[in-house]
């Protein structure tokens, strides 16, 4: 009998690619129950054996995140930044030979310098990945329980989120190690400069024999490369900074959204600060200049949420809808209208105006705590002659 013998990865990729339907329109996943395709792989022989290269991410060490959890790290600058010693030379016994001796001397500390921040700062990359490997994997599995349905408030997730933010806390400690390795790369550089401008002036200083300059001009070189080499370690920290610091940032605001799904018990998604910042730089642009999106004078609104019974469970359908509006429209703002009815007299008309702004706030809160930023939602009131409490968000 013959065996088939298939990697498990690519046995899983075939029963997850089988029973998948995918839509682009489609707001929830559309799962079917069709068959899988009749075209399965085949295996020649029992000695077959599929194989399955590492992935780039895979190959570099860096955070593999799953498409559905969230934004990828950053990648992190790579390069090992080894310096070449000087080059040796024979003292010649002038007054420049032993100025040329000081200076080899002086790039000889500077290097040692570099080759400190060079291990440090390769450290510090790993444990940052080491940290966001920490972090995704909380949130990934706080995401999963929310997708498969869990209870409101459920004590396990609080305790996860609360382990995400000491985990995202700790990649932001490493970007603050990293600011600090480059306020000491930043004095190296100053350094090198220096050192740079000493070798040259040493070729007007007189009493040198032909010895000596030719000593100057092999340090000037070693000084030049310790100059690129510099620049080089200092603009790719510098790039690593900024990157991360955008992400700690953009995890701050999912982090907030995803603490509203944890207190609602079902999923969201990213935050809608994510959601507009994303889309604002995607869009097509003529010319250089970006195209302007087409704004609606229509005043129907975008949500209509009636408060006609307590715990009025309004979040999700609030966030789906605000979040395709940012989608066709990433720099829109909206209107909060909190609606109150005027029936029942004075007094009650009082109490139900006092009840609908309430009820405006409570959806405020929950859009701040989505990630849309306060500054784009205004807030007001309105009464009508009969009906209910309601509120109405419009796109401006």
């Amino acid at each position: 009998m013959v065996q088939i013998r298939l990697p498990i990865a690519v046995l899983s990729t075939v029963l997850m690619l089988g029973g998948c339907s995918f839509s682009t329109d489609a707001l929830w996943p559309s799962l079917s129950g069709d068959a899988p395709s009749s075209a399965a792989p085949t295996v020649a022989s029992a000695s077959t054996v599929v194989p399955i290269k590492p992935s780039s991410g895979e190959a570099s060490g860096q955070p593999l995140v799953n498409p559905g959890t969230g934004q990828a790290p950053p990648r992190l600058g790579s390069t090992n930044f080894q310096v070449e010693p000087p080059r040796a030379g024979q003292s010649t016994g002038t007054f420049v030979g032993n100025k040329v001796a000081q200076l080899r001397d002086d790039l000889t500390r500077l290097q040692a310098s570099i080759n400190k921040e060079n291990a440090d700062l390769q450290a510090v990359r790993q444990q940052t990945i080491a940290n966001a490997q920490g972090y995704h994997s909380q949130v990934a599995g706080i995401r999963s329980r929310l997708q498969l349905g869990t209870t409101p408030g459920n004590p396990q997730l609080v305790s996860a989120w609360n382990q995400s933010q000491i985990e995202l806390e700790k990649i932001n400690t490493d970007i603050g190690r990293m600011n600090a390795l480059s306020n000491r790369v930043a004095a190296d550089a100053a350094m090198s400069s220096y050192l740079l401008e000493a070798t040259r002036a040493a070729f007007g200083l007189s009493g040198a024999i032909d010895e000596d300059h030719r000593q100057l001009e092999v340090l000037e070189d070693d000084v030049n490369r310790t100059v690129v080499l510099i620049d080089r370690l200092l603009t790719e920290l510098s790039d690593d900074i900024r990157r991360q610091s955008n992400y700690v940032s953009t995890e701050r605001n999912d982090l907030n959204t995803l603490a509203l799904a944890i207190k609602n018990g079902e999923f969201f998604g990213p935050s809608l600060a994510s959601t507009a910042y994303t889309h604002a730089n995607s869009r097509p642009t003529v010319g250089g200049i970006s195209r302007p999106s087409a704004r609606s004078d229509s005043r129907r609104p975008l949500v209509v949420i009636r408060f006609d019974r307590p715990d009025v469970n309004y979040q999700q359908a609030l966030y789906t809808a605000v979040n395709r509006a940012l989608q066709r429209q990433p720099d829109a703002s909206f209107d909060l209208v909190s609606v109150s009815t005027l029936s029942g007299g004075t007094a009650q008309s009082s109490l139900n105006a006092n009840s609908a702004r309430r009820n405006a706030q409570s959806v405020l809160r929950a859009l701040v705590d989505m990630g849309l930023p306060p500054s784009r939602v205004s807030l007001s009131a309105t009464t009508v002659a009969s009906g209910g409490n309601e509120v109405r968000l419009y796109i401006r």
